[in-house]
């Protein structure tokens, strides 16, 4: 059997996965469920929505924005980000 984790790394052994199996055909009780609300997408930077820019760059600055990115462990949206900060201030 394929090693099967859960999204939180959980484990799903035969024995789980039975036990979850035998639930699921006793039936839930849906009036006590939650309701969870998914949205779409990346998780906002800050409250509510985080706007998005997008822009063309020349190759070269693109590839050298790619290794200082990898060379600081970072995405190069956050090297973006923090050159925008620095460039209109806080």
């Amino acid at each position: 059997m394929a090693r099967l984790k859960t999204k939180a790394g959980t484990r799903l052994t035969r024995k789980v996965l039975k036990e979850l199996a035998d639930e699921a055909e006793r039936g839930y009780d849906l009036s006590k469920a939650e309701r969870v609300i998914i949205r779409p997408g990346r998780p906002s930077l800050d409250r509510g929505v985080s706007p998005r820019i997008s822009y063309r760059v020349a190759r070269d600055l693109y590839e050298r924005t790619k290794a200082k990115a990898k060379a600081e462990r970072k995405t190069i949206s956050e090297i973006a980000r923090d050159a925008l900060e620095r460039y209109v201030g806080k």
